[in-house]
């Protein structure tokens, strides 16, 4: 088990935690992904919906069905057979072109499996009972899962009516929040928030909080920019960032955290071990493709749009998204769309209880996204 250090033993009492807290804290550490809020894959829908028929339409969880691009693929089948090491530096060299890219020193850059793990690291290193998590609603709730186990209050802000992250009323929230959560592109609507709102946040939030920018999304979008400039600046930020998404390593496990030195050294504390040297060198060689990210960006931009025509033309409802998912409203408790549709074995994504007649669907290929059209005009009719 991964004991707690004397020094973040202080800090958590500091921040409003028993001593009781600890054995909750040190079982997380020890048990990991076996902890509810951890599960990624629970919360993706990736283990609950059984074994698939080998035609079945998979579009429930915003993965990349191109899968990583030649240049990874080359990189990890040539570096398999020296997985009998831990060859740290490739997680090195992976860190130190990410920074460079991002116009930021190595030491601002911390290397994850995904960014889903120092997603959960943030909130716990930085809220508390006493210490708030703020999100939009809809949003992503593996942060929220991360701040209950911990038992800090969670405060939901309603996006606006032009499905922006409302970010007066999220600074606004609670003069003791420990953490500010924007996910832009958002997760499910796929909306953008713009800079300019980022930036007054950053500017603006309460004392003591940091934001919390996860970007898992931003590659996607024509109109969203990244905020690493903001780290640049030494802000109170931190930045996630996978390549789960654009660069179609899902199951490969490459990610990372950007911020000050001193803000992502408290992310440490709560994980250990080597990552996967896959990812690492995955992940290193998507980032030297120069047109990885423009050609994608049109490729997954063009179905979407295809199938927003599609919408349109039937005059269904639905939130203009940037990223690889979107919302469609089905005017119908949504679960029985998502039961109706797999019956066609087309597999759709899930229901957030804020919009209960709202449906996210993640973009697959055209072949796929044709086979949605079909199922879906028969389960709306």
């Amino acid at each position: 088990m991964q004991m707690i250090s004397k020094e973040t033993k202080q800090e958590l009492l500091d921040r409003g935690f028993t001593r009781r807290s600890f054995g909750r804290i040190s079982s997380l550490l020890a048990a990991g992904a076996a902890l509810p809020f951890y599960n990624e894959a629970a919360l993706a829908q990736l283990s609950m919906i059984g074994p698939l028929p080998p035609d079945a339409v998979k579009i429930n969880a915003n993965e990349n069905p191109l899968g990583p691009c030649k240049e990874a693929a080359e990189a990890i089948h040539s570096v398999v057979a020296k997985g009998g090491r831990y060859m740290y530096e490739e997680t090195f060299n992976f860190a130190a072109t990410l920074a460079e890219q991002e116009g930021l020193k190595a030491s601002y850059v911390m290397p994850f499996g995904g960014s889903s793990d120092p997603l959960h690291r943030a909130v716990l290193a930085y809220t508390s009972p006493t210490k708030s998590f703020v999100m939009s609603d809809p949003g992503y709730e593996a942060g929220q899962r991360a701040a209950q186990f911990v038992k800090a209050n969670v405060i939901r802000v309603p996006l606006t009516a032009d499905y922006k992250h409302d970010v007066k009323k999220m600074a606004a929230a609670d003069p003791n929040a420990g953490v500010i959560y924007v996910c832009n592109p958002n997760n499910p609507t796929g909306t953008v928030t713009p800079k300019e709102d980022i930036e007054w946040l950053a500017a603006n939030k309460p004392a003591g909080s940091i934001l919390l920018l996860d970007e898992a999304y931003i590659h996607l979008s024509q109109t969203a920019e990244k905020g690493s400039y903001l780290i640049a600046q030494d802000k109170d930020v931190i930045i996630l960032r996978t390549f789960s998404k654009l660069y179609g390593m899902a199951g490969l496990r490459a990610g990372a955290a950007m911020g000050r030195p001193d803000l992502i050294e408290k992310l440490r504390a709560f994980g250990a071990g080597a990552l996967p040297l896959t990812g690492m060198v995955g992940a290193h060689a998507s980032l030297k493709s120069k047109s990885l990210v423009p050609e994608r960006r049109k490729i997954i931009g063009d179905v979407r749009e295809d199938v927003f025509a599609f919408l349109d033309k039937n005059k269904f409802s639905f939130v203009p998204s940037e990223s690889n998912k979107f919302m469609v409203d089905v005017k119908r408790p949504g679960q029985e769309v998502i039961k109706a549709m797999a019956e066609h074995k087309v597999y759709i994504g899930r229901v957030w209880a804020t919009w209960p007649t709202h449906v996210r669907v993640s973009i697959g290929t055209k072949d796929e996204m044709e086979k949605f059209k079909t199922a879906f005009l028969k389960v709306m009719a």
